[in-house]
């Protein structure tokens, strides 16, 4: 669970970049990813948030070059300096509370997602496609788990 919490730190962005539409001319089109994390652990005592990033990046900054395939670079390149500070938290609830699953709390995080995906609609994005996975509870000693759901959206 540690690694895939790790991954996990969930990060959005917004990035252009040039899309060719089959003619000499290119068109900007930009991305958005907004992560949601819905937690699977019992009692409520998760932490469940819809998480979209506000900062623009450039990969190249981050990237390195191999050159024989074994000597890399990427000590030069900080972890602390990948982080974002801007980006919008969305509350959301967990997927389970003390007597087990939670219809309810799974309604109104549709109720969120909905909301967003329409704001979003208006503001001219489209969802191009989406990825989700699950870390789910191991047994009686896990206690852990997360449902992860990745949207991306184009304009």
């Amino acid at each position: 669970m540690k690694t895939i919490s790790a991954i996990v730190l969930s990060i959005s962005f917004v990035l252009p970049v040039l899309a060719q539409d089959g003619s000499s001319m290119a068109k900007e089109t930009e991305y958005k990813v907004i992560t949601i994390v819905e937690s699977i652990v019992p009692m409520g005592i998760g932490r469940s948030r819809m998480i979209e990033n506000k900062t623009e990046m450039n990969t190249e900054t981050y990237s390195t070059d191999r050159t024989d395939g074994k000597k890399s670079d990427q000590g030069d390149v900080k972890r602390k300096d990948l982080k974002v500070d801007e980006f919008t938290e969305t509350k959301m609830l967990n997927f389970y509370s003390a007597t087990g699953i939670n219809f309810q709390n799974i309604a109104s995080n549709d109720a969120l997602i909905g909301a967003r995906m329409n704001e979003l609609a208006k503001e001219g994005w489209t969802l191009a496609f989406f990825a989700s996975g699950v870390e789910s509870n191991a047994g009686q000693q896990d206690g852990e788990g997360i449902y992860i759901t990745r949207m991306v959206f184009t304009r």
